[in-house]
């Protein structure tokens, strides 16, 4: 019993040792990162930027509702990390063990996050947030208007292996660490799933996987389980891919398509999920995307949704979301904070069945009746 305690105390123990650390070093990276932007800022308001320039991006407006001070934000980050620590020793996924690869590799990441961040303040303070539509203009046909754009004004927007590499630290970075830990709790309601069937006959899919940042811990946890990422980003499913450790790499595939016209048939999937991908969608391409997954999910099957909050999710955090349009080029945002998904879900004749929120981020899962 006493080993026991003691074996509990000491796994909590590191797992907070992780946590902290992880917080000040992209919290740190953050001060960096302000420090940085606010030079860019001065440097174009004493015209040192060019004549070139884009005008001005518009300052943003004063939040509507509550915004948490700092302190109030890292005891939701605090208490986000128990409910993580909670599920770990509830076996819903394994602790997390360096998802960023080597010490070094975690090093050269933060190099190369701090070297882009004054393209990216320079794109801020100007408004500029077309240049991956100026740069696609002639290119191919295939990639929707809406996706042609520098969203949150990062480097080639999601189109090239480079903002891929750095996209997770920018994330982690602007969350000041959770990230990770708020899309592992959609491995929650998968483990529930999964812990009444066979792994291995499972149907799964994860859409707009990105780098893969939920579909690679979910093979982690679940090591008979197969999934597909799907992607419109062919840059970011080849880091996808290449990221995930070799055990999972061989119980996981990519295909490069549009969510709101899925590569699968009609009734074929057990389970689908997607983390932060409908609040980047127009509202006309969020109901076709909720028809998809109507589409595809087999009857009784299940979606997994992890998203930002919506507005009155968490009141108490109602002004940071009203920021964030406007500091992070979020074209779709605004109204995707009031827009009614579970409306848009339930006419494409999916039923939510339960809703949790963690942190910034809200994990509902949706039902096609059988």
């Amino acid at each position: 019993m006493a080993q026991t305690a003691l074996s509990t105390w000491t796994r909590r123990a590191r797992y907070a040792a992780r946590q902290g650390a992880r917080v000040t070093w992209f919290a740190a990276h953050g001060e960096l990162a302000q420090a940085i932007t606010r030079r860019v800022s001065r440097r174009h308001r004493s015209g040192e930027a060019g004549e070139a320039e884009a005008p001005s991006a518009a300052a943003p407006r004063k939040p509507r509702g509550n915004t948490p001070d700092q302190r109030q934000l890292f005891a939701q980050i605090a208490d986000l990390f128990r409910r993580d620590l909670a599920n770990i020793e509830a076996g819903h996924y394994p602790a997390p063990d360096g998802e960023f690869g080597s010490p070094l590799r975690f090093l050269d990441l933060g190099r190369r996050f701090l070297q882009d961040v004054p393209e990216v303040a320079r794109r801020r303070v100007t408004g500029a947030h077309q240049e991956v539509f100026e740069a696609t203009r002639d290119a191919p046909k295939g990639l929707p208007r809406y996706y042609r754009q520098n969203f949150h004004y990062q480097t080639d927007g999601w189109l090239s292996r480079d903002s891929a590499r750095i996209y997770d630290f920018q994330v982690e970075v602007l969350f000041k660490g959770a990230t990770a830990a708020m899309r592992r709790q959609a491995l929650v309601p998968l483990s529930q799933l999964l812990r009444q069937r066979d792994q291995r006959h499972v149907a799964y899919a994860d859409i707009a996987c990105g780098t893969g940042g939920l579909l690679a811990p979910a093979l982690g946890a679940f090591p008979r389980l197969r999934g597909v990422g799907v992607d419109l980003s062919h840059p970011y499913l080849q880091h996808a891919r290449a990221a995930l450790p070799r055990r999972s790499r061989a119980r996981a595939s990519f295909v490069t398509a549009p969510a709101e016209a899925l590569p699968f048939a009609d009734g074929s999937l057990d389970v689908a999920s997607c983390v932060y991908l409908f609040h980047e969608l127009p509202p006309k391409i969020r109901r076709a995307v909720a028809g998809e997954f109507a589409r595809v999910l087999k009857p009784g099957g299940r979606l997994i949704f992890a998203d930002s909050l919506q507005a009155g999710d968490l009141p108490e955090n109602d002004g940071l979301l009203d920021l964030f349009p406007a500091l992070f080029h979020e074209p779709y945002f605004e109204g995707y904070l009031t827009d009614d998904l579970d409306g848009a879900f339930e006419a494409a004749g999916l039923l939510r069945r339960d809703l949790t929120c963690a942190f910034l981020t809200r994990i509902a899962v949706y039902e096609k009746p059988e």
